[in-house]
């Protein structure tokens, strides 16, 4: 999926030392998942495909923050998706050499996701 401008154009703007990674990840989800696309909801940059996926967390300054709205619903167990609340999951990125670490697991959530919305 192509990048989004109204992702770009937030992006530009976006002034966090967590930067290089957030577009990273996005770069990296793009890439390797064709059904999940990208808008601004909430003030921050929103993967979605068939219903929100996740969202940025914007103002973390120590680690890139994505927050699946309804990460509860992912089916499988992934260890770097985290959280016990009725909903939500999220995962954290520290560093571009903990995203090389993490890279094939948030490709994996990301494709459950769509998985599970083409089953319906």
């Amino acid at each position: 999926m192509a990048k989004s401008p109204e992702v770009d154009a937030w992006m530009a703007d976006y002034d966090n030392p967590m930067k290089p990674v957030v577009e990273a990840i996005r770069e990296l989800v793009l890439a390797q998942e064709p059904r999940a696309s990208e808008v601004i909801k909430w003030q921050a940059p929103t993967f979605t495909y068939k219903g929100n996926i996740a969202s940025f967390f914007p103002k973390s300054k120590k680690h890139a923050s994505l927050m699946f709205h309804k990460g509860a619903e992912i089916p499988d167990k992934f260890p770097h998706l985290g959280g016990d609340g009725k909903e939500a999951r999220t995962f954290k990125v520290e560093s571009l050499a903990d995203l090389d670490d993490k890279a094939t697991e948030l490709v994996a959530i990301f494709t459950a996701w769509c998985d599970m919305k083409d089953r319906g």
